[in-house]
C-alpha cells in the first residue's frame, strides 16, 4: 500500500486540472478560465515544492497561504467553467471539484497547525 504523499497528491491535481482545461471550448471566455486555470492548478503543485524547502515557519506558512489563494482560484474557475458550461460533460468536473476542496482542507488545517506551533515556540 502506498504511503499517502501531499506533493504527490498536488501533482495528480495540475495533470487533472491540465484535462479539463484541454476540454474548455475555444470561446473568449473559455481560452481565459483556461489560462487562469492551468496557472493556478499548477502553481498549487509547484509552490508545495516551495513551502517543503521553507526557510522558517513563518516562511512555511506564507508559502502554504499561496497554495490556498491559488487552490481558491481554481474552485471558483471550476464553479465558472461547470456553470456556463464550458466543456461537454459537466459532470466530470464533480470529482476535480471535490479534491479541490479536500486540498482546501488539508492546506488551510496545516495553515493553522503551522501558526499555533509557531505560537507555543515562541512561549
Amino acid at each position: 500500500m502506498k504511503k499517502f504523499d501531499l506533493e504527490d497528491r498536488f501533482i495528480d491535481f495540475a495533470l487533472r486540472i491540465s484535462n479539463v482545461v484541454e476540454e474548455i471550448d475555444n470561446s473568449k471566455l473559455g481560452t481565459h478560465l483556461a489560462g487562469q486555470l492551468i496557472r493556478s492548478g499548477s502553481a498549487s503543485a509547484l509552490n508545495y515544492g516551495e513551502a517543503q524547502g521553507a526557510e522558517s515557519r513563518k516562511d512555511f506558512v506564507h508559502k502554504l497561504k499561496i497554495i490556498l489563494k491559488e487552490l481558491k482560484e481554481s474552485r471558483i474557475c471550476l464553479k465558472i467553467i461547470g456553470r456556463k458550461p464550458l466543456i461537454p460533460d459537466i459532470k466530470k468536473l464533480a470529482p476535480i471539484m471535490k479534491e479541490t476542496e479536500e486540498l482546501i482542507a488539508i492546506i488551510y488545517k496545516s495553515i493553522e497547525t503551522a501558526k499555533l506551533n509557531m505560537q507555543k515556540s515562541e512561549s
